[in-house]
């Protein structure tokens, strides 16, 4: 059973992981907008990711005896400037959200929930590897300044990832 902190929380959470959806699928449509199919394709997949994060967290709220609360999602921007600047957005925002996962451990500890303190390590390791990525992508992008062939480059090469399991 959840305790009211921990279900307005995990509610919070799930907004959190909506928004990410959102704006990742704002980033989609502005990759495309600005001739980047493979980068287009990265953050449709992102987006699939994200909703199976809000889902995971939909799903033990309900299963704990919980109720979900859905709340409204702000609207993203829409321009993300370069493909340097957005993939900095990206990794901002997954900084944002690590953090809230961590608050999210720090309470379950506080309020004893070990049920969900346990549940919650699997997004603590999602962060890892979510953050890993966005790094990885801006290590690509800064090799811009020496190769006008970059973007075309990592842009073949987001193309090719492929949507979760």
């Amino acid at each position: 059973m959840l305790s009211e902190k921990m279900e307005e929380a995990l509610n919070e959470q799930i907004n959190k992981e909506l928004y990410s959806s959102y704006l990742y699928l704002a980033m989609s449509a502005y990759s495309s907008s600005v001739g980047l199919p493979g980068f287009a394709h990265w953050f449709r997949v992102q987006v699939e990711e994200e909703n199976i994060h809000a889902m995971k967290l939909f799903d033990y709220v309900n299963n704990q005896g919980g109720k979900v609360k859905l709340k409204e999602i702000k609207e993203p921007p829409m321009e993300f400037g370069t493909a340097m600047d957005m993939f900095q957005q990206t990794l901002k925002h997954e900084q944002f959200i690590t953090r809230s996962i961590h608050e999210l451990v720090e309470l379950a500890n506080a309020e004893k929930d070990k049920t969900t303190a346990s549940f919650l390590q699997w997004y603590v390791e999602e962060q890892v590897e979510e953050e890993e990525n966005d790094n990885e992508i801006i290590a690509k992008l800064r090799g811009i300044d020496k190769n006008e062939y970059v973007i075309p480059s990592v842009d073949q090469e987001l193309a090719k990832r492929s949507p979760p399991r």
